[in-house]
């Protein structure tokens, strides 16, 4: 492999990194960036190329949406249809070395929802990295930081690994999920640190603008890793319209986060035979401008469509293993009878506490049909938060007879076994007296 190495500079450093990375297309090649800051605007990967971030090196995008025009991407998500770094069709593509990656996330903010406790983001803000239809990918070492939305983003990809990568972007800032798998097969992720204010890891099948889905998650192992979300750590949805099958989560550490383990069936592809096993959770309450609150578990199917495309079926999930607190409950809900069936947790050991704010003690159903777009005169944000005539965050329910450790409805072959919950006493104001409440 030919190696090209490029020392940092003052000055924008893009159109130096692109040449030496279109090179790649004689012969394959490793593009080294030396310690020190590259400052860069958009690039664009090809097959048999590896972008290597040397120790010291520091890739710093440029703050500026328009400066990633000429890398659109092929699936739109919050109104974002450009990348930092894209590729698309590639294969035998790596990003290594031990460098950063800096991105510039607060300047894509408009202000601060001190209510809902996020940052407003700007209408326009680029993904980190968006690579589609890839193959024989490798991501290892690096670190990212600030990202100003969804950070690793894989799309249709198969034969993926991603290893001893770290990301760290604002607790406040909408949609910057960490690693995102989109409709891709045969992926393993471990061993990476995730810190966000939106999902940590989560698995997600999309349309694209032509209403096409981009395939399924098959063969997924994620593992050994530690994940701090003010949304979801360890997710599959809400994004569903394709299938989701043979999905392990194990050996992985959930530190000071919202919902630890989430399944959320919204468009119409189903998910089966998903695990999550030896995971530690710390789960804590949110404002409620976050979905859920202190969730240990959720597992939900509500119809975002009922009209045109009910939500799919979930069933074969297995959860075991699971030790630490949360501030919420265990919370399993599908809209209509049989939807959710077949789910056994086992050997489950949690302690359950009052949180801070109060928000654990209703369910949350978000995303619902509500915040799928702007409604005339209402108050919210698209695809966050909305707020009835009632002044309610739609989506929000009180549990029936206050805040039990597990809540199940409309859920067929639920198996509990060995669950160990261990409640406060006296139990505080808005607590179920009933540990486990199922109908």
């Amino acid at each position: 492999m030919q190696e090209i190495r490029i020392p940092a500079s003052a000055g924008d450093a893009t159109s130096r990194i692109q040449s030496a990375i279109d090179e790649a297309a004689k012969t394959p090649v490793a593009v080294v960036l030396e310690a020190g800051t590259h400052i860069c605007g958009g690039l664009r990967l090809i097959s048999n190329v590896e972008l290597r971030l040397e120790d010291g090196a520091v890739l710093q995008f440029l703050p500026d949406y328009d400066a990633y025009a000429a890398h659109p991407v092929r699936v739109v998500a919050e109104g974002s249809d450009r990348a930092m770094i894209s590729a698309t069709d590639a294969s035998d593509i790596a990003i290594t070395g031990k460098g950063r990656m800096v991105c510039g996330g607060k300047h894509f903010a408009t202000g601060k929802d001190a209510e809902m406790g996020t940052l407003i983001p700007a209408a326009h803000r680029p993904r980190l990295l968006v690579l589609d239809s890839c193959t024989q990918v490798t991501l290892s070492e690096f670190s990212v930081t600030d990202s100003p939305m969804w950070t690793l983003h894989f799309v249709n990809c198969e034969g993926l690994s991603i290893d001893n990568v770290s990301v760290e972007n604002a607790l406040d800032m909408p949609n910057t999920d960490g690693i995102v798998i989109d409709g891709c097969r045969d992926v393993t992720v471990r061993r990476c640190d995730i810190s966000t204010a939106d999902d940590g890891v989560v698995l997600k099948t999309s349309c694209r603008p032509d209403g096409t889905v981009v395939g399924a998650c098959e063969r997924i192992e994620v593992a050994d890793c530690r994940v701090r979300s003010h949304s979801c750590a360890l997710k599959i949805g809400t994004e569903s319209f394709g299938d989701f099958r043979d999905i392990t989560f194990r050996n992985c550490e959930v530190i000071a986060s919202n919902r630890g383990l989430g399944i959320f069936s919204r468009d119409g592809g189903a998910v089966e035979n998903v695990r999550f096993s030896d995971i530690s959770l710390d789960c804590r309450e949110t404002p409620p401008g976050f979905w859920g609150s202190g969730e240990a578990l959720t597992i939900n199917l509500v119809d975002r469509r009922p009209e045109t495309r009910p939500a799919g079926r979930i069933s074969g999930v297995i959860i075991e293993n699971i030790s630490g607190s949360m501030e919420g409950a265990i919370n399993l809900y599908c809209e209509r009878r049989g939807g959710i069936e077949n789910i056994e947790m086992r050997t489950v050991a949690l302690h359950q506490r009052p949180g801070a704010y109060g928000t654990a003690l209703c369910y949350d159903l978000r995303p619902t049909p509500a915040d799928l777009a702007e409604a005339p005169a209402s108050e919210g944000r698209a695809n966050a938060w909305r707020k009835g005539a009632d002044g309610r965050v739609i989506g929000l329910v009180d549990y029936p007879g206050g805040m039990p450790a597990v809540f199940s409805h409309n859920v067929k072959g639920l198996s509990l076994q060995h669950i160990e919950i261990d409640r406060p006493k006296p139990l505080p104001a808005g607590f179920s007296p009933n540990a486990v409440t199922v109908d």
